[in-house]
């Protein structure tokens, strides 16, 4: 059975502007602590479709987990406000909690 980072980075060899296959190998790489070069993908990722709440919230994990708070606290604030826009609530919860945790207020 293949490694499914393998697999996830054929599939962006293949299809380099796909940005469900970005999202897949960045998501890969988060679960694994891989985060600077999730970041990369997610990033191209959001640069073909902006509205990605949860591609948002994952770049901002990333940048918590890199110690990036100032980067960290913007992707979720801008996750929060794609919640609101988007209507979902779990989400705008959990950027809610993550924005306190920052110290920054809603």
């Amino acid at each position: 059975m293949k490694d499914p980072l393998l697999r996830q980075r054929e599939l962006v060899a293949k299809h380099p502007a796909n940005e469900l296959a970005r999202f897949s190998l960045g998501k890969a790489l988060f679960d694994q602590e891989a985060f600077t070069e999730a970041l990369e993908h997610f990033s191209q990722a959001i640069a073909a479709k902006p509205d990605w709440m949860m591609v948002h919230i994952l770049i901002g994990k990333c940048h918590l987990s890199l110690g990036h708070n100032a980067s960290a606290r913007s992707s979720f604030q801008l996750a929060r406000d794609l919640a609101i826009a988007q209507h979902h609530d779990g989400p705008l919860e959990e950027m809610d909690q993550l924005l306190e945790d920052l110290g920054e207020s809603k």
